[in-house]
């Protein structure tokens, strides 16, 4: 018998995920949602897009993010989306998505490849003209973009004007997290 535990940790390392205020803003990384990238096979978009209503799968356009009662997505590339879940209801995403998709679609299970930060407050526009080329004050509530962020690909939701998820490699969970916590003190 080993004589230690194992215990899950966040992407920056902790036992909780950590929140940051910093002026008028809240800086929260989430543990707390399920991820999986979801593509359709090809000559399937008919079928996906039955099965993801019958499974309450909002599929959106380019450009866009979607919430349903339990699934939320986000536009990745032409014919492909990330999905989101609570974490406690769904762990294994994909075996939730799979009987619903079947072979029209492939997908593949995301969550411990990403770290999401979300960044709540008024004037968030301030702080992401120092992070990143997307202009955040134009777009409207329920955009999703690629973009860097300190060399990094992340891809960003704007939920509503006071609230911002960002999703990073959770490799560079902490390269990301200072980048953030910086811009936000720098704008201060």
């Amino acid at each position: 018998m080993p004589d230690f535990i194992l215990k899950p940790l966040t992407a920056l390392g902790h036992d909780h995920p950590e929140v940051d205020i910093l002026g008028p803003w809240t800086i929260t990384e989430r543990a707390d949602i399920a991820l999986a990238s979801l593509a359709l096979r090809r000559g399937r978009l008919g079928d996906v897009q039955t099965a993801a209503a019958a499974a309450g799968v909002p599929l959106p356009q380019a450009g866009a993010s979607a919430s349903g009662a339990v699934y939320s997505a986000f536009w990745m590339t032409p014919e492909m989306w990330m999905v989101e879940a609570p974490y406690a209801s769904h762990e294994d995403i994909r075996a939730h998505l799979l009987p619903a998709f079947g072979d029209a679609a492939s997908i593949t299970e995301q969550t411990d490849a990403w770290v999401r930060f979300d960044l709540a407050g008024a004037g968030l526009e301030r702080l992401f003209e120092r992070l990143s080329n997307f202009d955040l004050a134009k777009a409207p509530a329920g955009a999703a973009t690629r973009t860097v962020m300190e060399h990094l690909g992340c891809y960003l939701i704007k939920r509503s004007d006071t609230l911002v998820t960002i999703y990073g490699p959770r490799s560079s969970a902490q390269s990301l997290h200072h980048a953030l916590t910086v811009a936000a003190q720098s704008v201060l």
